[in-house]
């Protein structure tokens, strides 16, 4: 990484040096200006790239319950005598595996699971391996559970090895620690049918939801999220956090939708569901993406709570992606109340399961699952990313029929797809005819629209609904992965959604996670392989934005304001009146450096000053997760005169001033 400093000039000799031709920032500090929400810079999640199972779920096996379709056995390696069968214990998931003796002594009857691209293991590490099980002639055997290297140089490929034995006829569940003595990125998980001797196995056992996870998952949950990836989004202090999608809600078809109510209760009976993004591109084809629903929606609640963001959940309105089905009515439910009576339930339900008593029907679901305590939700978006008159029906159904149930819930609707013209322009006459509280916009944007985007929501309606930039991210044409040169403008465009705080409440950069081996769309915030992962130029934008956002927005003007549409200096200011701190954030998308000056009126003088530099002036550079700290911000201390701060602002960079009073 190419590291420069920002020149600041201690004396006001330095300040008073500056030449007619730099910039002076004039921040008024009199009177706080609109309030920032407490929401306005947040996280988006979508289990696209893998970015669930595989990823931020800590679940290591692939295809535990032996649901995937049309091979239940996908992901494992089966050898001696192995049957699936569909009677098993767990109504939503059917399947499970009869393991029986091969026939000969020196046979060997079991599985192998390959894991999400490997499994992934620490040395020293303990991971939690769980089975359902029994034998159901009565004859006792064992379960002989292994971590392998299977292409291992060494006299064994196990490195870790302990059994289970197995009485019952009946299912019960069974739990040992395992710990790895070696770091690998593609170890293999292997269970061999054992006699109690401790040979091939002589009997009949079936196996059902086999799972491994790390003993320490982000807080230590059992059915837990993988620490590194939740401590990235813990790091960010996120404001929202909004689940479970994007265009998983919707589906290719509505058979394919996300359901909430599959996703929770107990791990072990949550049906599969086909992941609308496993098929999406052939030239980025998974044939093995599905969702376990092990990361559903107690989860997500419960994440939000831990991370301190509030919960932002998206539900179906009736209808499937548009985008795989265009104007086939027949794709989605008629747009009649008593069709759409299910997706109504499911918004009152889920309110209901997030902030009802524990004396109701889905409070009391809540409760037994470990949090008698409401989740306090407070918004609901319904429908993704859809638009014209197929959703404007649905959602105006749904909406009012939610709203009249519970109008302290603040109602979420979509602009759609586009960033500007007919369907956008319609979207938002519609959202704002049914009163919506907040329009959801997205903008997948190349860098030429961010620069002529600077002034976006300078003229936005104040008296509508308000602005949730729900998906957004910058790339270059040609060039869409996560380089510093197009994280700069994301900065640069941010500064105005701060500017407008009084018409945009919420934004969050999309995607969020990808997973090097197993990416369908980039740019993304943060990748991922199975034990290391890479927070980007674009994940620290958003987590300085959102470590920095401040109270109130303090009105700041440039004496070289920069024309839309070119490059050069762009300034914002807030105050933080619980911290006692004035914000000064800067972004220079000029090929030379910026000399400034920062005076804050309406003060008589500045506390302890410190600068938070991001050098985004390398352009092709990239954090990954090899090299995951290219890129990272510098603090350094600052003097300031009086109440001005001399500086000069590299090219390509981004720059916080934080003053205490």
């Amino acid at each position: 990484m190419k590291l420069r400093k920002i020149l600041f000039c201690a004396a006001l000799a330095g300040v008073m040096s500056l030449n007619a031709q730099d910039n002076v920032v004039t921040v008024e500090t009199a009177k706080a200006g609109s309030v920032i929400q407490p929401t306005m810079y947040g996280i988006f999640f979508e289990d696209i790239n893998y970015g669930a199972d595989g990823g931020l779920y800590a679940e290591l096996v692939k295809n535990r319950s032996f649901e995937f379709a049309p091979d239940h056995l996908m992901g494992w390696q089966a050898f001696g005598k192995v049957e699936v069968k569909n009677d098993g214990p767990f109504e939503k998931n059917p399947h499970y595996v009869r393991l029986s003796c091969a026939g000969h002594n020196d046979m060997w009857t079991g599985l192998q699971n390959e894991g999400f691209f490997g499994i992934g293991v620490k040395r020293g590490a303990s991971y939690r391996f769980s089975v359902w099980a029994r034998v159901p002639n009565g004859k006792a055997q064992v379960l002989r559970v292994q971590l392998i290297d299977e292409y291992s140089m060494e006299e064994h490929q196990e490195f870790a090895s302990q059994d289970i034995k197995v009485t019952s006829k009946e299912w019960k569940k069974y739990t040992i620690i395992l710990k790895s003595n070696r770091t690998m990125q593609d170890a293999n998980l292997r269970v061999f049918l054992c006699s109690e001797n401790g040979r091939n196995g002589d009997g009949v056992m079936d196996v059902e939801h086999l799972s491994l996870f790390p003993v320490d998952t982000w807080k230590g949950h059992e059915n837990g999220m993988r620490k590194d990836l939740a401590q990235a989004l813990y790091d960010m202090r996120p404001g929202v956090f909004r689940f479970p999608g994007g265009c998983i809600v919707e589906g290719a078809n509505l058979e394919t939708r996300y359901q909430w109510k599959n996703t929770v209760g107990p791990v072990e009976n949550r049906p599969l569901n086909k992941n609308r993004w496993e098929s999406t591109y052939t030239h980025r084809y998974y044939p093995d993406y599905f969702q376990s629903y092990g990361l559903g929606f107690y989860e997500f609640f419960l994440l939000s709570e831990e991370l301190g963001s509030e919960p932002l959940p998206i539900l179906n309105v009736g209808m499937a992606c548009q985008y795989q089905n265009w104007d086939r009515e027949s794709a989605h439910v008629p747009a009649t109340e008593a069709d759409l009576k299910p997706y109504i339930d499911d918004c009152n339900d889920l309110i209901e399961f997030a902030n009802g008593d524990v004396n109701t029907k889905w409070g009391k679901l809540r409760a037994e699952m470990g949090h008698p305590v409401p989740f306090n939700l407070k918004f609901l978006g319904i429908g993704n990313e859809q638009w014209g008159d197929f959703y404007f029906k649905r959602v105006k159904i749904v909406g009012d029929a939610v709203r009249k149930a519970h109008p302290e819930i603040k109602i979420v609707g979509t602009s759609g797809p586009d960033s500007e013209g007919h369907n956008f322009d319609i979207g938002w006459e519609a959202m704002k005819e049914q009163k919506v509280d907040l329009v959801d916009e997205h903008f997948y944007r190349n860098i030429d629209w961010f620069k002529r985007e600077m002034n976006r929501y300078d003229e936005y309606d104040r008296t509508g609904p308000k602005v949730f930039a729900g998906e957004y991210a910058c790339h270059d044409r040609g060039k869409k992965y996560n380089h510093a040169g197009a994280s700069i403008y994301e900065a640069a465009f941010m500064l105005n959604l701060e500017k407008n705080a009084d018409v945009v409440h919420m934004a969050t950069y999309a995607p969020l996670f990808a997973h090097v081996k197993g990416w369908q769309w980039r740019p993304d915030a943060i990748w991922f392989d199975n034990l290391r992962c890479a927070r980007t130029a674009s994940y620290w934008v958003q987590a300085l934005f959102s470590q920095n956002k401040g109270t109130n927005v303090l009105t700041t003007s440039l004496s070289n304001p920069t024309p839309l549409g070119e490059d050069g200096l762009f300034a914002q200011a807030c105050t933080d009146t619980k911290k006692g701190e004035y914000i000064v954030k800067l972004v220079n998308t000029r090929e030379g450096d910026e000399t400034v000056r920062i005076d804050l009126k309406g003060i008589k003088k500045l506390g302890e000053v410190k600068a938070i530099t991001l050098d985004l002036s390398d352009y092709e550079l990239e954090n990954t997760v090899d090299n995951p700290n290219a890129i990272q911000p510098q603090e350094s201390n600052v003097t300031a005169s009086g109440t001005s701060i001399a500086l000069t602002v590299p090219a390509k960079n981004f720059v916080i001033i934080v003053a205490k009073k």
